[in-house]
């Protein structure tokens, strides 16, 4: 058995570098493919200020990307502070601490961006479902299913309430309504929409399907606690 398990590490090892130099190269592709408009917003985001960098679409997706080396220490420093205290997953429920945080407030910060009408412009509600799904397009399409999906993706990774696909559609759901709910009472001159629910809450779901081979059940629940230590002899 212990000869079994000793051939089976290096193709998991090998497997895990295969898939974190996926998502780096995936990483750069993506970074390489928008760099023209991400460069646009650099100098005003390199020098601090508001307008021009945390206003725009470019602005803040450039301050994502600058942060993920932040969002890596943090991971790297919760996993640490964990291992000490004996606490299994370490690793696990660090990155997934930090994934939905880092995944989920810049496009929150997006969708709560106000429009041009901000303030003036007659409140529009959307109650039909699949109304303006026709007028989103791919673009908007893609933007709604990424809102909740590092919600969808690590939530269940981090704790055993939502490990369950009805569950994540009702969180990815209760989130999204509150959010267009939010856009509405704040006037921001953006379309409240059910469209809107029925996307963002359908990628939480595909997000959490993509990491269902890691989520934790109730079974693991008390891993939470640190390990106890060894009984003092006699």
């Amino acid at each position: 058995m212990n000869h079994n398990a000793f051939l089976s590490a290096p193709p998991r090892r090998t497997r895990r570098i295969v898939l974190v130099s996926l998502a780096i190269l995936g990483m750069a592709s993506a970074v390489f493919v928008v760099r023209r408009p991400l460069m646009m917003s650099a100098p005003m985001c390199m020098a601090g200020r508001w307008h021009g960098c945390f206003d725009t679409f470019n602005g803040v997706v450039l301050m994502t990307l600058v942060a993920l080396p932040l969002a890596a220490l943090v991971v790297w420093a919760l996993a640490l502070r964990r291992r000490a205290a004996g606490v299994t997953s370490a690793w696990r429920m660090s990155l997934a601490e930090v994934g939905m945080v880092h995944g989920t407030v810049p496009f929150l910060w997006l969708t709560m961006m106000p429009g041009a009408g901000a303030g003036t412009a007659p409140r529009r509600v959307s109650l039909v479902p699949l109304r303006d799904l026709v007028t989103m397009g791919p673009g908007g399409i893609v933007g709604n299913l990424l809102i909740f999906a590092a919600l969808g993706f690590f939530a269940p990774m981090r704790f055993a309430a939502p490990a369950s696909v009805p569950r994540i559609l009702a969180l990815g759901a209760g989130c999204s309504v509150l959010v267009e709910t939010a856009q509405y009472v704040l006037w921001l001159d953006r379309v409240s929409s059910v469209d809107d629910v029925l996307v963002n809450a359908a990628g939480a779901v595909l997000a959490a399907l993509a990491s269902r081979r890691w989520w934790r059940t109730r079974a693991e629940a008390p891993s939470d606690q640190p390990r106890p230590g060894p009984a003092p002899a006699g």
